[in-house]
């Protein structure tokens, strides 16, 4: 703690799983790790200390690889590429794990009226960031008109029964500010499979914890905040977190900009305007049961700002912290359920 900083606080579920929340006599944490979807993964488990864990470090990276293989926009063969390349008008069946993130993805687009929305692939890359990027700088009108036309939640529809998505013409999917958390989920549900009861996944900063290490504590996870926090007038403590059955995200701003002419452009595109988001809003962490459903929210309570964000938070009793600028520091807003995990 830096001097003059305010105390380290922490945040405990209101409800901890018995099942995996004892010491384990005779187990120790040992550590997978690798790289995948640009950044980089890892699993803490606790196993004895003699378990051979070739087999499912195997596994895990395999579960990853089946992410890519349907979901990165970098990949050009990967499903979500061969469909933002399909011809207007075609319908596609989707891989189940794709098309289970399409359709929570559009969900939460329907509910925050396209505060959140995976077709802004275009609008993205126009602004300079994601795959296709053509450089950053400010678009031009006609430029931002073509390319907010190509985009739109409701234009996607959903074939339940096939599995099957229609690709309605110039429709660019973007996946990113969701696939990263599912992906901790598969790997979650991978270790589960695997019989480890205890353990912390983290992808690129998107965590998922479940039980208690040999000792019997618990997986402590900081969240995250934007950098020299702590120096402004009203400084702002770092809230630990006891990730027990919870998974965290965080998204913002506050590392992802560029600058021209005195003006910033954030990566966090509003699809609802086309432009970066221009409020003091600059971090959004979001704790729930599922990384997934972290994720996406975290996402959308970025783009629809620290008031509209906030009340969506408290109507669907979300625990999340929201940082804004604030006269030359930040301040903090908690919602109530993350408030009373505060011990």
């Amino acid at each position: 703690m830096q001097d003059g900083a305010p105390a380290r606080r922490v945040a405990v579920p209101l409800r901890i799983s018995q099942r995996a929340a004892t010491a384990r006599a005779g187990a120790s944490v040992k550590t997978l790790c690798g790289e995948t979807m640009g950044t980089r993964w890892s699993v803490r488990l606790v196993v004895a200390e003699s378990q051979d864990l070739a087999s499912l470090d195997a596994e895990i990276a395999s579960a990853l690889d089946g992410v890519i293989a349907e979901m990165s926009t970098w990949e050009p063969g990967s499903a979500i590429s061969r469909f933002n390349d399909a011809p207007g008008g075609t319908w596609h069946v989707l891989p189940a794990n794709f098309y289970r993130v399409l359709e929570y993805a559009l969900a939460v687009a329907r509910d925050t009226e396209g505060a959140f929305d995976p077709t802004v692939g275009r609008l993205v890359a126009l602004w300079g960031f994601g795959v296709g990027a053509r450089g950053q700088g400010v678009p031009t009108p006609d430029d931002l008109s073509a390319a907010r036309a190509d985009c739109g939640w409701s234009r996607i529809e959903l074939d339940k029964g096939r599995r099957a998505a229609l690709q309605p013409g110039g429709v660019r999917l973007d996946l990113s500010s969701v696939a990263k958390g599912f992906a901790v989920d598969r790997v979650a549900a991978v270790v589960r499979e695997s019989g480890v009861e205890s353990f912390l996944v983290e992808i690129g900063g998107e965590l998922r914890g479940e039980g208690v290490k040999p000792d019997g504590m618990p997986w402590w996870v900081a969240l995250e905040r934007p950098r020299g926090s702590v120096s402004g007038p009203a400084p702002i403590a770092d809230i630990v977190v006891v990730l027990n059955g919870l998974s965290v995200a965080t998204s913002g701003s506050a590392e992802h900009f560029y600058t021209i002419d005195g003006r910033t452009f954030s990566h966090t595109i509003d699809p609802r305007t086309g432009m970066p988001v221009a409020h003091d809003l600059v971090s959004v962490s979001v704790l729930h049961r599922e990384c997934m459903h972290a994720d996406a929210l975290a996402t959308a309570l970025s783009v629809l700002g620290p008031d509209e964000g906030m009340a969506h938070a408290l109507r669907l009793g979300l625990a999340a912290r929201f940082v804004s600028t604030a006269s030359g520091g930040y301040r903090e807003r908690l919602t109530p359920q993350l408030a009373a995990m505060l011990a």
